[in-house]
């Protein structure tokens, strides 16, 4: 019984250890923050952030404005998933390139978009006769958060 003891606690220390060197190294608690530095802490995703610089959203607002919910919970889940599966894929290197937001994404996107554009989308909101995925904003208004794509 003392070996198995000995054992787990040597792989748990191993995995502790790896765990938290990767979360060092890969500036895990930058990813808390709403910095947009953060955000190319990936190569992966310096196109994005160059181009969020130059868009019309810039001054107003930062990735997590616009890609996580707006209450807490809701934030820190929708961040753990995607970093869960940004350290897969760029671990894997089985990613798409140039990388696509995922459609539960969109889905917050589109919420925050009418969220923080609610008095000026006010009317069309309210007097619609589509569906909510027909609503979605991104379709005309591409380049509003990310500038003007090359």
């Amino acid at each position: 019984m003392k070996t198995v003891t000995i054992i787990l606690c040597v792989l748990l220390g191993v995995l502790a250890g790896v765990g938290g060197y990767t979360f060092y190294y890969a500036k895990g608690a930058s990813y808390l923050s709403n910095d947009p530095a953060a955000c190319v802490n990936c190569h992966i995703m310096r196109d994005q952030y160059d181009s969020w610089q130059k868009s019309s959203h810039h001054a107003h607002a930062t990735c997590n404005d616009c890609h996580v919910p707006h209450d807490l919970l809701g934030k820190y889940i929708t961040k753990a998933e995607n970093g869960y599966h940004h350290s897969k894929g760029f671990t894997f290197q089985d990613f798409h390139e140039p990388i696509r937001i995922k459609p539960s994404n969109a889905a917050v996107l589109n919420r925050n978009c009418l969220h923080c554009h609610r008095d000026f989308v006010r009317e069309i909101t309210a007097h619609r006769v589509m569906a909510d995925e027909e609503l979605y904003c991104v379709r005309c208004h591409s380049n509003v958060g990310h500038g003007p794509r090359r």
